[in-house]
């Protein structure tokens, strides 16, 4: 199966860079956020993030940037 997602943001947060992307699934109501670590200077890859708290973080960031764009549940 192939998972797609749709692009959001690129979120700097204490030095690293996090992706934000929306599920493809039409029903989800969550954003999946990964950590973007560069390998070399072409290769990268996505990581997921095990700190609650970088991921509550990155996601108040993004949820400030975005206010006017999406109605956000607390």
């Amino acid at each position: 199966t192939l998972f797609r997602s749709e692009f959001l943001d690129l979120i700097p947060y204490e030095g690293k860079e996090y992706v934000v992307l929306l599920p493809a699934d039409e029903d989800a109501d969550e954003v999946e956020i990964l950590e973007l670590a560069e390998l070399d200077d072409e290769m990268e890859e996505y990581r997921s993030i095990e700190d609650t708290a970088i991921l509550e973080a990155v996601f108040e960031i993004f949820k400030e940037k975005f206010k006017d764009e999406f109605n956000f549940e607390d």
